[in-house]
């Protein structure tokens, strides 16, 4: 098993720092979108849900 783990230790470290990548990111998304900001570019006219993400006023 050793043997195993330090053929593929490469492997493995890049796989682990991807997985906190990925994890932060959607960490940070999630906590965006608690706080209330969206990613929208509020350029509705060209957005398949225009008119269903904002309010009319």
């Amino acid at each position: 098993m050793l043997h195993w783990i330090t053929e593929n230790l490469s492997t493995i470290v890049v796989s682990a720092i991807l997985l906190a990548i990925v994890t932060s990111i959607s960490l940070h998304l999630i906590r965006q979108r608690k706080r209330g900001k969206s990613s929208c570019g509020c350029n509705c006219a060209h957005c398949a849900m225009h008119g269903r993400c904002h309010d009319k006023q």
